[in-house]
């Protein structure tokens, strides 16, 4: 017997959908019938696009498995946590007479990996995750469990374009430092007391080159063993960590 998704969290049928995305409900991912058509079925993704909502077209299969309810081909799962926009909270970290520390996630898909990052950044006073609307991981229930709670306490901001996010960042004022192993410098070596955005990579491919091109600085942690790089949630303690020690305790 297949495992059902709590109905409170899930919302099915195309005009509750648009209902719930002109309402302004946080909306996590929808899913809709492969081969899916119709007036209705057009402007939902009209929405999707419009709203940058996170969407996978899947077999009948897949809907059914969800709810045994009639969901009309397109079934979507609210949001744990309400997502904030990077644009409104840099200025008012400015205007509280702070330095912003970002922290940024370039695919990184595991949520184990992902909510341990959320927890070392609200224990760290980070300032808020950014993170792409597709392929990664974001704030589902397995996510916040793994924060320990943290992912209810810090602004995840999430964008269709992470590029373009993060030269809004630059262009904001702020140093954008990459973690790679490709560094020559290491993590110690940068000064981290100016507005800073820490760049993390994905699990298996790192920072993508597009984005690693845009970056002002790269550092690395030193790895002596004979494995090659730290668990992405590991890397991100230690050098989120060496910006708080360099800016003293918050």
């Amino acid at each position: 017997m297949q495992k059902r998704v709590k109905e409170n969290k899930m919302i099915f049928g195309l005009h509750s959908i648009i209902e719930a995305i002109e309402a302004g409900k946080d909306i996590e991912k929808i899913y809709i019938k492969r081969d899916f058509g119709g007036e209705l079925a057009k402007t939902l993704w009209v929405k999707i696009k419009q709203y940058g909502i996170p969407c996978q077209k899947v077999p009948q299969e897949k809907l059914n498995s969800f709810t045994d309810k009639n969901h009309q081909g397109a079934v979507a799962f609210l949001s744990e946590i309400q997502y904030s926009d990077i644009a409104d909270i840099l200025p008012a970290v400015y205007e509280a007479g702070r330095s912003p520390f970002v922290v940024i996630m370039d695919g990184v898909t595991d949520v184990r990996n992902f909510g341990a990052i959320a927890r070392t950044c609200e224990c760290a006073g980070v300032d808020a995750i950014v993170i792409p609307t597709y392929r990664s991981a974001t704030a589902t229930a397995d996510a916040i469990k793994a924060s320990s709670g943290a992912l209810y306490n810090i602004p995840v901001c999430r964008t269709d374009d992470l590029v373009a996010t993060v030269a809004f960042v630059k262009e904001s004022g702020l140093t954008v430092a990459a973690l790679t192993e490709k560094a020559k410098n290491l993590y110690t070596e940068a000064d981290y007391n100016s507005p800073v955005a820490l760049v993390l990579g994905a699990e298996d491919r790192g920072i993508s080159p597009e984005l690693l091109r845009l970056c002002d600085t790269q550092v690395k942690i030193p790895i002596v063993g004979r494995i090659e790089s730290l668990n992405v949630s590991v890397a991100a303690g230690v050098v989120i960590y060496e910006v708080v020690r360099q800016r003293g305790s918050r």
